[in-house]
C-alpha cells in the first residue's frame, strides 16, 4: 500500500490505518493514499466492513498547517480535494465504515471520521472543527456532514467557536455512537465491523444507500429510493437465505449465500 496509509484485511474486516508521525497530519499524499486504499477495499470481496484508525495515540489532527501557511487557493486545492474525495468515497462505498478514534480527531481528521458511518471515541479523546481559529473553515465536507448529523444550530456553534468537544459531550450531541476506554476502541471497532461483515452485506449496503438518500433527497424522492432498494433485494441469495432461516427457526448463514456470487446493490 502507500507510505502513510495501509489496508490490512482479516476475517472480513478491512483496517485502513493512517500512519504519518507524529500527528497524522493530512497532506496531498495521505489523501491520495486514502483514496487508493478505499478503492481497493471497495473492490475486494473479502472486505465486508471497514475500520479507519489512526493508531493508539491519536486519529488525525487535520491538515499540514506548516506546509500550507503561505499557500493560495490554487496551491491548497489539490490537498483539500484529495481529502474531500476520500470522505466522499467512504460515504459511497457499499460497505459500512467505523472510525476508531483514539486521542484527537480534529479538522480534516474529524472530517474523515464524519465520512464514516459510525464513530467510536476513546473516553479521554476529543473531536472538533477548529479551522475558524486558523482563519479558515472546514473544506472537506465538515460543515455539510455536521449539519446532517446534528442540525444547523449545533453546527454553527461548533464551527464558529472551533472548540474541542470531549467524549461525554460528543456522545450526548450524537457526534459519536460509542465512548470506550482507550485500549478498547480499536478492538470494539473491529468487533463491530466483523459483526456487520458476517451479516447480509447486500442488505447492509442497501440500508446505507437508503439512509444516504434520506439525507440527500428527503421526502418523496428518498422514499422512492428506499422502495426501489427494497425491491432489488428480493431474489438475492441473502434474501433467500435470511427468510428460509427464519422459517426454519435457525440462524442465517449469509457467508454461504455470498459464496454464490451475490453482489451488493
Amino acid at each position: 500500500m502507500g507510505e502513510f496509509v495501509t489496508l490490512e484485511v482479516d476475517d472480513g474486516v478491512g483496517v485502513i490505518r493512517l500512519d504519518r508521525p507524529p500527528v497524522n497530519a493530512i497532506d496531498l499524499q495521505l489523501g491520495l493514499e486514502l483514496q487508493e486504499a478505499l478503492r481497493e477495499a471497495g473492490e475486494r470481496d473479502d472486505v465486508g466492513a471497514l475500520v479507519v484508525w489512526g493508531g493508539r495515540k491519536l486519529f488525525a489532527v487535520g491538515a499540514d498547517i506548516r506546509a500550507m501557511a503561505e499557500w493560495g487557493p490554487e496551491e491548497v486545492k489539490p490537498s483539500v480535494d484529495a481529502l474531500g474525495d476520500a470522505c466522499d468515497l467512504l460515504e459511497e462505498l457499499p460497505k459500512v465504515s467505523i472510525a476508531a478514534i483514539n486521542g484527537f480527531a480534529l479538522g480534516g481528521g474529524f472530517e474523515l471520521a464524519l465520512g464514516c458511518d459510525l464513530r467510536y471515541l476513546a473516553d479521554d479523546g476529543a473531536v472538533g472543527q477548529p479551522e475558524i481559529k486558523l482563519g479558515v473553515i472546514p473544506g472537506a465536507g465538515g460543515t455539510q456532514r455536521l449539519t446532517q448529523l446534528v442540525g444547523p444550530a449545533r453546527t454553527r456553534e461548533l464551527v464558529y467557536t472551533g472548540r474541542q468537544v470531549g467524549a461525554e459531550e460528543a456522545h450526548a450531541l450524537g457526534l459519536v455512537e460509542q465512548i470506550l476506554p482507550p485500549d478498547m476502541v480499536f478492538d470494539a471497532g473491529v468487533r463491530g465491523a466483523r459483526e456487520l461483515a458476517e451479516g447480509s452485506r447486500t442488505a447492509v449496503a442497501a440500508a446505507k444507500a437508503a439512509i444516504r438518500a434520506a439525507v440527500r433527497t428527503p421526502g418523496s424522492e428518498g422514499i422512492r429510493a428506499e422502495r426501489e432498494l427494497f425491491l432489488q433485494l428480493f431474489g438475492t441469495a441473502d434474501q433467500r437465505e435470511g427468510m428460509r432461516a427464519f422459517l426454519e427457526k435457525r440462524a442465517p448463514r449469509f457467508g454461504q449465500a455470498r459464496a454464490g456470487g451475490d453482489a451488493a446493490p
